[in-house]
């Protein structure tokens, strides 16, 4: 009796090991449980950023080949390859037109400075005559430099202020230009000789 009471005893002290005071029972925490939570949480939310990033690169590549991930990455990179040969093609032309404009513009400078010089060796001045010839109409004589697109600009800036060419004749030598014409005022206007000959001399200038 008393080794069954001893018996007994360490019984109900291991049992007591187990459940602790006030009957409640031991329970241990283990902390990999609250980590590997987190480890899939943070997985989870890579993989969500990671497909919505592809799904990103599937809207911006306008040819998809298949819809997994390996293909939507090869096919994007094939885009842009592609892109950056375009890319690389318009930058050649582009460069090649802005060497052709400056050699053009080049050329064309030349040539004005060697209309100038020339003017200047023949000892050819800029000049503007004007002369009454009937009634409203003005018979003028324009020398100015040669000039690409002179004439033209001329004649737009004459009309600006109102003068209209009835007749005109243009000739080219030794770097000058020669514009002989008949003018009348495109409005009515009564042109005087003097106020014409200013207006003339001033647009020249501007050429």
């Amino acid at each position: 009796m008393k080794y069954l009471a001893m018996n007994e005893l360490g019984l109900a002290d291991q049992e007591g090991s187990c459940w602790g005071r006030m009957g409640r029972k031991r329970t241990s925490y283990d902390d990999t449980v609250g980590y590997k939570s987190k480890n899939l949480h943070a997985e989870r939310r890579r993989r969500e950023k990671l497909s919505n990033r592809l799904l990103t690169l599937r809207a911006l590549v306008p040819i998809i080949t298949n819809m997994n991930k390996g293909t939507i990455i090869e096919d994007a990179i094939t885009y842009i390859q592609e892109l950056k040969k375009n890319v690389e093609a318009l930058t050649d032309m582009l460069q090649e037109m802005e060497a052709s404009s400056s050699e053009e513009e080049f050329k064309t400078r030349v040539n004005e400075i060697d209309a100038s010089e020339e003017m200047k060796l023949c000892g050819i001045k800029e000049d503007v005559q004007v002369t009454n010839i009937e009634g409203d109409k003005l018979w003028i004589k324009i020398i100015l430099e040669k000039k690409r697109g002179g004439f033209a600009r001329l004649m737009e800036k004459m009309a600006c202020f109102g003068l209209e060419l009835i007749d005109s004749n243009v000739t080219t030598s030794k770097g000058a230009m020669l514009v002989t014409a008949c003018v009348e005022g495109a409005f009515g206007d009564t042109l005087t000789v003097q106020q014409t000959k200013e207006l003339l001399t001033q647009i020249i200038k501007g050429i």
